[in-house]
């Protein structure tokens, strides 16, 4: 039997996420434990644990977030073949090697079979390395890696009977790095296999940021014989470094924040001057040129009076200038900004 357990803070975004991918993945003797979250993460995983623990026929436990979403019919097929060896004790759809803090993207990233799908600035989705397919780059295999992304866990019956998730960490931040740390110093593997999911997730990945820092802090401490490079500078030059990269990152957020800004306003003013105004005439007949000519040309496609583009939350146009479907120009710039994920 393989259990499927989900930590509650927002009833409807359960409804609408995680709910719908427990129902497509599960199998008929499935039991599914959703509850309203304890005071952290780490608490609420191991309520789930102890109820994981009193199956004598446990399977798998699958540990996932409420905003994320199934959506491969074969999950369970997958993770009982991942977990067929028996020195495999936690699953993923995401990993990396080379993980030397809980930004563990920020490592080699060897799999990631899942779509990150944002409602900011009009909604878009980021595709993760190997969500497409027939797109998947040949560096990408499934296999043993360091630590995988904790939106959606499987753990084995191994680990349900022998790891805890260390609720001195925080909150939220850090549990997926500490755990899998946990399983490999035990001398098991933490691997991805190919599922499929979607994380629905705000471009604020962090959220937190005191939450996220003493997180980091306290599993470097914790872990620091254990990560790679640990040797390689005093603690003094390694925190020196992290508040240099943390303002490298700041500053081209906030050129990125400028640059959208000036696009909506330099728009705006666009439609708003006499020589937008007093051409409103010859962009008419040139659109009613243009469409007689080109009868089978999608309309919207040009700027003209009553012809605008949609608009971001911020008021910019398509990338595109287009009317259709698409990612809007903020959300193109967000896709251009340095990772910072997950998660989830």
């Amino acid at each position: 039997m393989i259990a499927f357990a989900c930590p509650i803070t927002n009833g409807k975004v359960y409804l609408g996420c995680a709910e719908p991918g427990i129902q497509l993945a599960s199998e008929p003797d499935s039991e599914v434990w959703a509850y309203q979250s304890a005071t952290s993460i780490f608490r609420t995983y191991n309520m789930f644990l102890d109820l994981a623990r009193e199956r004598d026929d446990l399977e798998a436990l699958v540990l996932i977030h409420q905003d994320a979403e199934i959506v491969d019919p074969e999950f369970c097929v997958k993770t009982r073949k991942a977990l067929a060896d028996p020195e495999v004790a936690l699953v993923g759809c995401a990993g990396a090697l080379g993980v030397r803090n809980i930004s563990w993207w920020e490592g080699s990233v060897t799999w990631a079979s899942f779509s990150h799908r944002y409602k900011e600035m009009g909604g878009g989705e980021i595709p993760g390395l190997s969500w497409h397919a027939d797109r998947v780059p040949s560096y990408a295999v499934t296999g043993e890696v360091d630590t995988i992304d904790g939106f959606i866990i499987a753990m084995s019956p191994w680990a349900v009977e022998n790891l805890r998730f260390d609720e001195s960490l925080g909150m939220l931040h850090g549990y997926d790095l500490d755990i899998c740390l946990q399983a490999r110093a035990a001398g098991k593997k933490v691997v991805t296999t190919d599922f499929r999911a979607i994380h629905h997730h705000s471009l604020d990945l962090i959220g937190d940021q005191e939450s996220w820092v003493a997180a980091h802090m306290r599993i470097a401490e914790k872990w620091e014989s254990q990560l790679p490079n640990h040797a390689a500078h005093d603690w003094k030059t390694r925190a020196r470094r992290a508040e240099a990269e943390l303002e490298t990152m700041r500053v081209q957020l906030r050129l990125a924040e400028h640059y959208i800004t000036r696009l909506s306003e330099d728009f705006d003013q666009m439609q708003r001057s006499k020589s937008w105004r007093w051409a409103s005439p010859l962009r008419k007949l040139f659109h009613l040129a243009r469409r007689i000519r080109h009868p089978g040309r999608e309309p919207g496609r040009e700027l003209g009076d009553g012809v605008v583009p949609p608009l971001g939350r911020r008021g910019t146009p398509d990338s595109n200038g287009s009317g259709g479907e698409g990612v809007t120009a903020p959300a193109a710039e967000a896709a251009r900004l340095p990772s910072r994920r997950g998660p989830a």
